[in-house]
């Protein structure tokens, strides 16, 4: 069940099995594995929408597991994760093509480094080729002729992280997950009792309090604050990571392969990368920064993370740049009193001992993405050795069914599709050729897009060479007229980014 962002407050507690705090993908996944069980369950996001934070802003690279220290959470999990994403992929619906990726060692003094790539890729139990330069060079003509040699990992990929996470919440709200949008968590309700250790009881959120036995905290750049709430880990502390990134039109510049460079101890490096969309995304570059918020794009950060592309493709166009953006990775280099737990190298994923009630997942960074289903399965295998008994749903259904993709269509398929529904004769996004059908499908989804961003991360409207220009003014009228809004309501992420002031004109 969806309930609309902005509806008033509880008028009492309501009673849930298990409360989810945050929506990003690992959230979504998360809901999504729950769903199957007979559980009545909360899941809540302080945004208009959900896959706002980290999810939202990324490299969409499905990653193969060699990148990452053996032995460690991050291994285990992305591997396993890794695996996961066929079945995902066709199940939700959601565009993710396996093509492989590479990591291109530049000149003689590298090859050192994709040695300890390769020795980490056998540990890791990931298949990999060791590829000579001139064998990349003939895989990638666009590649610096100063490559060396590239480890090649088959079993990596790119996806779509906006549609992997809505199809994954999609999929949890239809099979009776309460979703709670623009809610956000305050504090946890205590049960006392003096002879066992405290046992959360619920949440207290800007919209009520909640009642349930068990909270996820699934919070992503705030896990710090929610655990923290909790009395859990006080030394871990989230030191957000600004990544910035450029993307290039598809129509003047193209790319076949994801490109890595060695990386450093706290970044896979800069990389230049295809997308299931076509375009081609350089960066991101890696800065610790003070503020939760603070995604903004700056010049010195364009230019090192262009330095850093022309290393493995000396040929990129700057006026093929159509757009520039940033993410805020949830890493955390808090100091630990126990010196075998390193949280810059590895997951937190937790039943704590000192409480009962809660589930602590924290510093989910890259591989988050990859590792998000095996993530989800591993909070429900730590759910079980915790005494609570999932029973299945008979009738949990696993598929949510895709929608109309206009320009994805034949010429035959879109005759037919305006035959049945002229609204997707009339093409509101003229660049990525999005229709008025596949617009009102979204603002009436399970999940509803109700922003001028959610439109966005649903159907790739706005992200062509006008970057919105031109399709912004129709998708406010088509979102006020949906939703039965005055246009001045519309906004473009929720909150107070009102698109319009005032009207300039009035109507006949």
């Amino acid at each position: 069940m969806h309930e609309t962002p902005g509806s008033p407050r509880e008028p009492a507690p309501s009673t849930y099995d298990i409360i989810i705090v945050g929506a990003g993908i690992v959230g979504a996944m998360v809901a999504r594995y729950l769903s199957r069980y007979q559980l009545k369950i909360l899941w809540i996001e302080k945004e208009a929408d959900i896959c706002m934070g980290a999810s939202a802003a990324n490299s969409a690279i499905v990653h193969g597991g060699y990148a990452v220290e053996p032995g460690t959470l991050k291994a285990e999990l992305n591997v396993r994760g890794n695996a996961m994403w066929d079945q995902l992929a066709e199940e939700l619906h959601f565009s993710f093509e396996r093509c492989g990726t590479y990591a291109v060692a530049i000149g003689s003094e590298e090859q050192e480094a994709l040695r300890a790539e390769e020795a980490r890729a056998r540990a890791n139990g990931v298949p990999y080729q060791l590829i000579s330069g001139e064998e990349m060079r003939r895989r990638e003509p666009q590649i610096s002729p100063e490559t060396s040699g590239a480890l090649f990992c088959p079993v990596g990929g790119v996806c779509d992280p906006w549609g992997a996470t809505i199809a994954a919440g999609e999929n949890a709200v239809t099979n009776g997950v309460t979703l709670k949008r623009s809610t956000a968590f305050l504090d946890f309700i205590w049960e006392a009792d003096t002879n066992k250790p405290p046992q959360i009881a619920g949440i207290v959120t800007d919209r009520g309090e909640f009642r349930a036995r068990w909270v996820i905290n699934a919070a992503g750049l705030y896990a710090d604050e929610v655990m923290h709430r909790a009395g859990v880990r006080e030394e871990f502390t989230i030191t957000p990571r600004r990544g910035e990134y450029v993307v290039l039109d598809r129509n003047h510049f193209q790319l076949d392969n994801v490109l890595f460079p060695m990386p450093s101890r706290i970044s896979k490096g800069i990389l230049v990368t295809t997308t299931v969309h076509g375009n081609t995304i350089v960066g991101p570059n890696a800065e610790e920064v003070g503020d939760r918020e603070d995604a903004a794009v700056t010049t010195q950060g364009l230019e090192e993370i262009w330095e850093g592309a022309l290393k493995l493709v000396p040929n990129l166009d700057r006026h093929a740049i159509i757009a520039v953006f940033a993410g805020l990775r949830p890493g955390s280099n808090a100091p630990t009193p126990d010196p075998k737990i390193d949280y810059h190298k590895d997951f937190v994923i937790e039943i704590p001992e000192s409480i009962r009630g809660l589930v602590n997942l924290g510093g989910i960074e890259s591989p988050g993405l990859t590792a998000a289903p095996a993530i989800a399965l591993r909070v429900i295998e730590l759910l079980k050795q915790a005494g609570e008994v999932l029973y299945e749903k008979p009738n949990w259904n696993p598929i949510r069914p895709g929608r109309p993709v206009f320009r994805h269509l034949s010429h035959a398929e879109q005759a037919e599709l305006v035959r049945k529904d002229s609204r997707y004769g009339r093409v509101i996004c003229r660049c990525e050729a999005v229709t008025e059908g596949e617009i009102v499908a979204e603002i009436h989804a399970p999940v509803p897009a109700d922003t001028y961003d959610a439109i966005k991360r649903r159907t790739w409207l706005g992200t062509g060479r006008c970057q919105g220009a031109f399709d912004m003014p129709r998708v406010v009228e088509l979102l006020a007229q949906e939703l039965g809004l005055n246009p001045l309501e519309i906004t473009k992420r929720g909150g107070p980014s009102k698109l319009l002031a005032r009207r300039t004109k009035m109507r006949d």
